[in-house]
């Protein structure tokens, strides 16, 4: 049993190393210019693709998760996770500068299809939204960006373009691990992940619902 429980610790905390929830957008952008969208991917130079890809990773990833390493030197934060809600706010507000350019880039720099736009700007949102409960309450942000992950792939879908029937299936089976992996990691409850998750998937695909019914 102790050797069992030792290959569960160290697969949920491979998982929830793979899915921190800055590596999010990263993912989503990788995707989207793998072939996704065809408005910003196989039809893009290489340069441009090279260039989204980039400018994401930087303003979503490289600078907040560098300003979260400073101040784990600097002893503010006990881990790369933040497992103490207390500390999370000063972090959460790099990244969410971070997450405010990035919206900039995608929506005036990129020029994005208007669905990719929501679904960056619906990203952001939720990112405040954990921001904000997680003074009160430890909801899941892994979770969330995971939820904002699938709304994003459904909101493509949404919008009649193609994708690897697979996909969508794959993600919910990892958002189902990851639940559990964080919960047996003890880092949150089944109500905190499930909100989590709720919360991302919510923020980045209702506008697009309500966009397809628009239009």
């Amino acid at each position: 049993m102790k050797l069992l429980e030792k290959i569960l610790n160290v697969l949920a905390r491979l998982l929830s190393g793979v899915l921190y929830p800055l590596f999010a957008p990263t993912y989503g952008m990788l995707l989207f210019c793998a072939g996704l969208s065809p408005l910003i991917g196989n039809q893009l130079p290489l340069t441009a693709w090279l260039i989204s890809v980039g400018m994401t990773f930087l303003l979503t990833l490289f600078i907040p998760l560098t300003a979260i390493m400073i101040r784990i030197r600097r002893g503010k934060i006990a881990d790369i996770y933040i497992t103490d809600p207390a500390q999370r706010t000063v972090p959460y507000l790099y990244t969410l500068v971070g997450y405010g350019f990035w919206c900039y880039f995608v929506v005036q720099v990129l020029h994005a299809p208007v669905y990719v736009s929501l679904v960056v700007i619906g990203a952001t949102v939720a990112l405040a939204l954990v921001m904000l409960i997680n003074r009160w309450w430890k909801i899941s942000a892994h979770l969330a960006a995971m939820g904002g992950l699938v709304g994003g792939v459904m909101s493509h879908l949404m919008m009649g373009n193609s994708a690897p029937v697979w996909l969508p299936l794959l993600l919910m089976a990892v958002s189902l691990l990851l639940m559990y992996a964080r919960i047996y990691l003890r880092a949150h409850d089944p109500l905190q992940v499930i909100a989590g998750f709720l919360l991302g998937l919510i923020m980045t695909l209702i506008p697009n619902c309500i966009l397809s019914y628009v239009v």
